[in-house]
């Protein structure tokens, strides 16, 4: 397997699983009361209503990008810190559960791979996929979930300032970016390869060491 062939699994598998993060925002927030992203069309299986041209590009050429934000309300929420937690949860929430999903269909296929390529791969993109972008938006800066998330965690003083140094976070993120791609600082693989291989590991057993031999 190559790399054209590795690119063309995993654009569908990129198309499906940022369509269901920002699906699973939208709904979580509509469960508990807001209907924001109900009212902008974003309650959708349609990527075209997530995807941020720009973000995708990035996503393809650098291997890190973003969808467009779910509009979200937090006045409309009996316990807006609480609620906005559990809204930001349910996006890396359903990355791991189609990564679980799609280590499940690999193990069984895995016994029968050399006729089911096509799908042994397609699995095997689409559990590491997932569970990078489970793990990524779990970090602790907003814009990502992860931010949100802790917010819902500390006390309230304490999540106070954490939204004053938003703004910084967004900065910092893309400058630490920007440091890996351009000057092989390496941070993001540091901080994100050991978690993001060890839940593949655990996800497809030793199906994913022959994938990743295939795709050397």
């Amino acid at each position: 397997m190559g790399q054209t062939s590795f690119f063309l699994y995993l654009t569908p598998v990129i198309l499906i699983s940022l369509t269901l993060h920002e699906y699973s925002h939208g709904y979580a927030a509509f469960l508990l009361g807001d209907n924001t992203a109900q009212r902008h069309g974003r309650l959708s299986f349609n990527p075209l209503r997530h995807l941020d041209v720009i973000g995708t590009l990035f996503i393809f050429l650098f291997h890190f990008g973003w969808a467009k934000p779910v509009p979200v309300d937090p006045r409309n929420f009996q316990n807006p810190r609480k609620h906005m937690m559990l809204v930001a949860l349910a996006g890396p929430a359903a990355n791991l559960v189609l990564a679980l999903i799609g280590g499940f269909f690999l193990r069984m296929i895995f016994m029968h791979f050399q006729t089911q390529v096509e799908l042994f791969d397609f699995f095997c993109v689409a559990v590491y996929v997932n569970v990078a972008l489970a793990i990524f938006n779990l970090l602790p800066f907003f814009p990502l979930d992860g931010s949100s998330i802790l917010k819902g965690l500390v006390p309230h003083k304490w999540a106070v300032g954490l939204t004053f140094i938003d703004k910084h976070s967004a900065v910092l993120l893309i400058g630490v970016f920007l440091m890996d791609r351009f000057f092989n600082t390496g941070i993001f693989a540091r901080v994100l390869l050991m978690p993001v291989m060890f839940v593949v590991q655990f996800l497809t057993q030793e199906a994913f060491p022959t994938f990743i031999a295939r795709l050397s």
